[in-house]
């Protein structure tokens, strides 16, 4: 009870000098608790990426927005495709910042791609990193692989992240050493990341909270809002999304509604901006079914993580939603 009354005064006293604190400030101790120290305690200069898919592409570009010197890891087609997406992003928020100002958007573009460099070679992008980003394919073999490999090249300060969104970030850290492990978060961004505010900064039992404050402090300086997580299973928000998502489609399988009826209904209703379908169109089908299997086998005494025949079938079907131009719905144009 006293640390209840405690914490409500502190506050009450930042809210009453919240121009004095500024709302950066604000923002940190209401959402973490805690006050992050100085920016120069927390300075993260060289960020590599590893993965040239589209998170890795809208991290990658988020980072080069905010003055980052960002180094992208993926082979020549990644490269190229990572490239584009940013590209296609920063065609996006030009039009947007500089709408009558074609110099300005010029401008503001190369200024971005000037951050940006793509290499193959690990140890070379390594070697200077201050942060890693892991972002790479939903595997945790995977995962560990690369990450056990860079533990080994990477500087003893640089920290590591996992952009997972269904694996546990301790269970990939484990293929680091103990150090590494003090070192090592989870940073989970949301696509597309230059439209999406939020990051989950995901601390596991061996984070230290240097680290925790750097990758906070990294994520105000992107200009997002980080929210906390425990290491749980879809931390907030995907374990909060895909029960409603597999709900959608149980609710449809059982002939309840049409599809079009329920993302509808969803959307005018619940006042989201798309239906679930829509919204599991545009993730992907094959990770949405990628994310529930893996939750099913660690816990397939729950029925909210139950599999669904109809996604399984649109998976084995190549219907992968708006990437390909086809899912629960056709489209005229990919995503990406």
């Amino acid at each position: 009870m006293l640390s209840t009354i405690k914490n409500i005064k502190q506050i009450n006293l930042l809210t009453s000098n919240a121009r004095r604190y500024g709302r950066t400030t604000l923002l940190r101790f209401l959402s973490y608790g805690v006050e992050i120290k100085e920016k120069e305690d927390c300075k993260i200069n060289n960020v590599t990426v590893i993965g040239g898919g589209v998170m890795g592409a809208g991290i990658a570009q988020a980072a080069a927005q905010s003055d980052f010197n960002v180094t992208v890891v993926a082979d020549d087609e990644y490269s190229q495709k990572c490239l584009v997406n940013v590209s296609r992003s920063l065609d996006i928020i030009a039009k947007k910042k500089f709408p009558d100002e074609p110099k300005g958007a010029r401008k503001f573009r190369d200024s971005v791609f000037s951050k940006i460099s793509t290499v193959q070679d690990l140890k070379r992008a390594c070697t200077d990193a201050d942060l890693i980003i892991e972002a790479i394919v939903e595997d945790l073999g995977v995962k560990q692989k690369m990450f056990k490999e860079i533990d080994q090249i990477a500087p003893q300060h640089t920290v590591f992240t996992s952009n997972t969104s269904s694996l546990s970030v301790q269970e990939i850290a484990q293929a680091t050493s103990m150090n590494r492990q003090e070192r090592f978060a989870g940073l989970h961004f949301f696509n597309p990341v230059w439209g999406m505010p939020l990051v989950e900064v995901i601390r596991t039992g061996n984070t230290d909270p240097k680290t925790y404050n750097k990758l906070v402090q990294f994520a105000i300086d992107l200009g997002k809002t980080p929210v906390t997580c425990p290491d749980t299973t879809g931390f907030i928000v995907n374990r909060l999304l895909f029960p409603y998502l597999m709900e959608a489609l149980r609710f449809f399988e059982r002939g309840h509604a049409s599809i079009a009826d329920i993302d509808n209904a969803m959307k005018q209703g619940a006042g989201v901006p798309m239906g679930p379908f829509e919204l599991m169109d545009v993730i992907g089908l094959d990770v949405v079914k990628t994310v529930i299997d893996g939750w099913h086998d660690k816990e397939p005494e729950n029925t909210l993580f139950a599999p669904s025949e109809l996604l399984n079938n649109l998976v084995l079907e190549g219907k992968l939603g708006r990437k390909i131009g086809i899912g629960f719905y056709k489209y005229k144009h990919t995503m990406y």
